[in-house]
């Protein structure tokens, strides 16, 4: 039985900034560990992701500064909404992220928080680069460039 309103896959929150202010070098699909009340207000399409960001602790990775509000249902069992939570991963795919956020300038940023076919909370995790203001700006003009060029070719064709 699916309440109404409630979303039972698909996207709750994306972080459009990030492949603005990153270079997404590689992505990868990861697991969240977390209670009752913050899947059902996720599933209410609650979240942000926007300032959030995965740091490598106590030999896991971790979704720090992610806001998930307190679900209104919930009377006294409510979660903090901006709490550490703990991401699940394969050993080898750990192994191989820590290793290369252990390299200069590279940090992992959540791109997209959704509930995936059988209805588990996954989250899409970039491994970036930190974007100086001239790449940012280099890439600006090539967007602005390619759409000129789709005008100019649409028009003509």
């Amino acid at each position: 039985m699916q309440k109404s309103g409630w979303i039972s896959s698909g996207t709750v929150s994306q972080n459009r900034k990030a492949r603005h202010d990153y270079k997404i070098e590689d992505t990868i699909e990861v697991g969240l560990v977390l209670t009752g009340t913050e899947v059902k207000s996720l599933r209410l399409g609650h979240g942000n992701i926007q300032e959030a960001y995965a740091v490598s602790e106590e030999g896991a990775f971790y979704l720090i500064n992610a806001y998930i509000p307190e679900y209104e249902g919930a009377k006294h069992f409510t979660h903090e909404p901006k709490r550490k939570r703990k991401l699940l991963l394969h050993r080898r795919e750990f192994e191989r992220l820590d290793a290369e956020v252990a390299r200069k300038g590279m940090t992992l940023i959540p791109l997209s928080l959704y509930f995936n076919d059988r209805g588990l909370a996954k989250l899409k995790l970039g491994l970036a680069k930190g974007k100086a203001n001239v790449d940012r700006r280099e890439t600006i003009k090539e967007r602005d460039w390619n759409r000129q060029k789709a005008r100019v070719l649409r028009d003509k064709g």
